[in-house]
């Protein structure tokens, strides 16, 4: 076998054309992040006009799904066609995703499709496989136009972008809902949230079209394992939905769900040993670098969900801010983790080494996790939003630099599937993450709420009440216990103004009732007492009435409180968990293996590798 001319497998690009593709390449990955965000400010107009509010939360979960279960299919397909083609090919679904739940509804019930809402909830199932390419292809595209050296910079324009991202999507969201329905007569502003990647979705392509090479694969060119990539999505999608479930509605279905995900990915495991060219090659996790970062990562999603979730609970419902406010919160940690990707992968391109920089990044987003959960129920605003701007800080390094990693350390041959790899589990361990700390904080509040000494009217009304208060997070109790005490007012009243011994008999044991007035009530139950409709009568009931009511206002005060704290009760366990988690994640990252980063192009390696006599690299 001849060997083939270096020259062959150099990036045949300009450094013009090199920053243009890599334009092209960002843009489209900032439509696929900005598409997680936009929508969510959207969704309440969105669920009125389609009138599918039961169906809310299947907008999100249909991109999830997608995006998830998919991203490992798009590295096998990197790592078999040219990626050219595969980048094309995500960008056509998703614009074509995005163009369809812009219609969803326009035209009323469909055949097959059903009424408008089961129409968006397929089209953003569309919207996220197209999104799921757009994720992976940013940094197995970068990792064809860089060397591993160079490479840190430009990955970690990826963290900026999805910072940037999600910095704007609410707010771009809100204001394409509130005020772009004026832009076309009929055209209602929530679908501009959709109809707005059109523009920049084509740029993107264009900017590919015309200045991208074809970028063949570095392996062979098999055909992908067709029986495997089905087993793995019948595997992740039930599970993902597992997950995503409440585990206490309909326990049976979720340990269903569950069952049968864990039994087809058992079965795509067996087949991967198999087969000539799986889905996902598990030599892969021969490579210590490949298995340790991406167990790590699994541990870094799993905290990054537990801190963008459930902070603006905290925020909302212990400190009492506006939503506004906690989302508003929310932008330092952005900010920092845009700060710290960008900076640290300048850093990692300058030195040649990562390790020190991902422990350093660990080590602090540590630190701030440990300081959510010492927190207590009167911190201050300015502090909370001083921790997360530390934790976006130290999160921002992991998210090139596990990557850059990965790709250097293992055969370049599996590069696209390497890399898929890394944001899957990432994706992954967010899903366990955010199920697993939904369960912690429906325990928690269960249990606190169960505690709490709530009218007796209340609870005999709605024995379930504690359960019930648990799935709402309780913020109607206060004004529950206040109309409870209103209504309790009333009846005393009622009974004094008619003198009425009997109902002021019946009355003055009932529990909620403070003692000084039950022992009024026994005293104007004795024959005599009063006379109906006198002017003393009227008084008495005014007085009574009036004691009820503070007593009710003195009550829903001590109700509000106890939510308070049962919500800071739980974002304490939250994020004590959390901070077990990111200790997880930070020892696996420091046990990852430093290896100085290459200097030579992928392609270059590759031809080294199959010139004769060459070494073939080990894991």
């Amino acid at each position: 076998m001849s060997t083939p001319p270096t020259a062959a497998f150099a990036v045949p690009l300009a450094d013009r054309d090199r920053t243009l593709v890599l334009a092209g390449v960002l843009l489209a990955l900032f439509l696929a992040a900005l598409d997680q965000t936009i929508v969510s400010t959207a969704l309440p107009r969105i669920v009125e006009d389609l009138e599918g509010v039961s169906r809310y939360a299947w907008v999100a979960t249909a991109y999830l799904l997608a995006s998830t279960a998919l991203v490992p299919l798009y590295g096998k397909l990197a790592d078999t066609y040219p990626r050219k083609h595969v980048e094309l090919g995500a960008i056509t679904l998703f614009l074509a995703g995005s163009f369809l739940c812009g219609l969803s509804g326009e035209f009323g019930t469909l055949p097959l499709l059903g009424d408008g809402m089961r129409q968006l909830v397929l089209f953003r199932g569309i919207q996220g496989a197209g999104g799921a390419g757009l994720m992976s292809m940013s940094a197995i595209v970068i990792a064809d136009l860089y060397t591993p050296a160079e490479r840190g910079r430009y990955q970690g324009l990826v963290g900026g972008v999805w910072g940037i991202a999600s910095v704007l999507g609410p707010l771009v969201g809100g204001i394409l809902t509130d005020h772009a329905g004026g832009l076309i007569p009929g055209v209602e502003g929530w679908r501009w949230v959709f109809y707005v990647n059109m523009p920049l979705g084509f740029l993107a392509f264009w900017f590919i079209v015309r200045r991208m090479p074809r970028l063949e694969p570095h392996g062979e060119r098999a055909r992908p394992d067709l029986l495997g990539a089905a087993l793995l999505l019948a595997g992740l999608v039930p599970l993902i939905l597992s997950l995503q479930r409440d585990p206490r509605h309909a326990p049976g279905m979720s340990a269903g769900l569950f069952g049968v995900g864990a039994t087809m990915l058992v079965a795509f495991w067996f087949r991967a040993r198999r087969a000539r060219s799986p889905i996902l090659d598990l030599s892969l996790f021969d490579n210590v670098v490949f298995r340790r970062a991406n167990a790590s990562q699994f541990f870094y999603g799993a905290t990054f969900m537990s801190i963008i979730i459930f902070l603006p609970l905290f925020l909302v419902n212990v400190l009492g801010v506006s939503a506004t406010r906690a989302g508003v919160a929310m932008i330092p940690y952005t900010l920092g983790m845009t700060v710290g990707s960008v900076v640290s992968g300048q850093v990692v391109s300058r030195i040649g080494h990562l390790r020190d920089l991902v422990v350093g990044g660990g080590v602090l987003l540590l630190a701030a996790v440990g300081a959510l959960a010492l927190i207590g129920a009167d911190v201050a605003y300015g502090q909370v939003t001083l921790i997360m701007m530390v934790a976006g800080l130290g999160m921002g390094p992991s998210m090139p630099l596990f990557t850059l990693a990965i790709q250097n350390a293992v055969d370049v041959r599996r590069l696209g599937q390497a890399t898929s790899a890394t944001q899957f589990f990432r994706q992954m361990g967010s899903t366990v993450g955010a199920a697993v700390m939904g369960v912690v904080l429906a325990v928690s509040l269960g249990g606190s709420f169960a505690a709490l000494e709530l009218p007796a009217s209340l609870t005999t009304e709605d024995p379930g009440s504690a359960e019930r208060l648990a799935a709402t997070g309780g913020a109607a109790l206060p004004e529950r216990v206040r109309c409870a005490y209103d209504g309790l007012a009333g009846e005393v009243s009622e009974a004094v103004r008619h003198a009425d011994a009997a109902a002021l008999a019946a009355l003055a044991p009932h529990p909620d009732l403070p003692e000084a007035v039950a022992g009024e009530l026994r005293s104007l139950a004795s024959p005599g007492a009063l006379t109906a409709g006198a002017p003393a009568a009227e008084q008495a009931a005014a007085k009574l009435a009036g004691d009820v009511s503070a007593a009710g206002k003195e009550a829903a005060a001590q109700a509000r409180e106890g939510v308070r704290q049962a919500f800071a009760h739980a974002a304490h366990r939250i994020y004590v968990l959390a901070f077990v988690l990111m200790s997880v994640a930070l020892a696996l990252a420091f046990r990852v293996p430093e290896r100085p980063l290459r200097k030579t192009h992928d392609r270059i390696v590759v031809a080294e590798q199959v010139a004769p006599g060459a070494p073939t690299e080990s894991a």
